[in-house]
C-alpha cells in the first residue's frame, strides 16, 4: 500500500508603495525551511487615476511569476544534479 504525504508550502506576499511605484515580494517557505523570493514592480502612469489595488495586483502577479520562474530553475538544477545517466534509445 502506498501512503501519500501531504505537504504544505506557504507564499507570503509583501507589498509596498513609493509614489507611483508599487513593489511586491513573494516569499515561498518550504517545509525544509528553504526560501525562494520573487520580485515584482508596477508603475502608475502619471496621467492615470491613482487606484492602488491595480498596482498591488500587477506587482503581486509579477512577483509570483518571478517566483515561479525561480522555482522552475531550482527544480531543473536538481534534475541535472540528481538524475541518473542519460540513456540513448535506439530504434530498430
Amino acid at each position: 500500500m502506498i501512503t501519500m504525504e501531504a505537504k504544505q508550502w506557504t507564499v507570503h506576499i509583501y507589498i509596498s508603495e513609493e509614489g507611483d511605484e508599487t513593489h511586491a515580494r513573494a516569499v515561498l517557505a518550504t517545509r525544509d525551511t528553504s526560501k525562494l523570493t520573487g520580485r515584482g514592480l508596477a508603475r502608475r502612469n502619471p496621467i492615470d487615476r491613482p487606484i492602488p489595488e491595480i498596482g498591488d495586483e500587477l506587482a503581486a502577479s509579477r512577483a509570483l511569476e518571478d517566483l515561479a520562474i525561480r522555482l522552475h530553475d531550482v527544480a531543473a538544477d536538481d534534475i541535472v544534479e540528481l538524475a541518473g545517466p542519460v540513456r540513448a534509445w535506439i530504434q530498430a
